[in-house]
């Protein structure tokens, strides 16, 4: 049996039309360790800030249906790019 391929951010995961398709991905896919730590709720102690983000209402449309595709919030899939994006311009921290 073949390893699964190691998701390594969550642009690679596709729409799935179906339940039948996207059982045949995850049979040979897995999320990457940090991925998937990046996804876990830390509420536990960790305080968060509420803040205002002016945007194009097109901009915030397309958003939220990248996030409908993928069955997520839109605002915690910007706060996952976000993450993401920090992680790679500051590596080590």
């Amino acid at each position: 049996m073949n390893a699964p391929t190691l998701i390594r951010s969550w642009e690679e995961i596709p729409f799935f039309p179906n339940p039948k398709e996207e059982a045949a991905y995850w049979a040979s896919h897995q999320l990457e360790v940090a991925l998937m730590a990046g996804s876990l709720s830390r509420s536990e102690g960790q305080d968060s800030t509420s803040i205002t983000l002016r945007m194009d209402p097109r901009m915030l449309s397309r958003l939220k249906r990248i996030a409908a595709r993928r069955y997520l919030n839109y605002q915690s899939m910007m706060k996952q790019w976000i993450a993401e994006r920090l992680e790679k311009e500051l590596p080590g921290s």
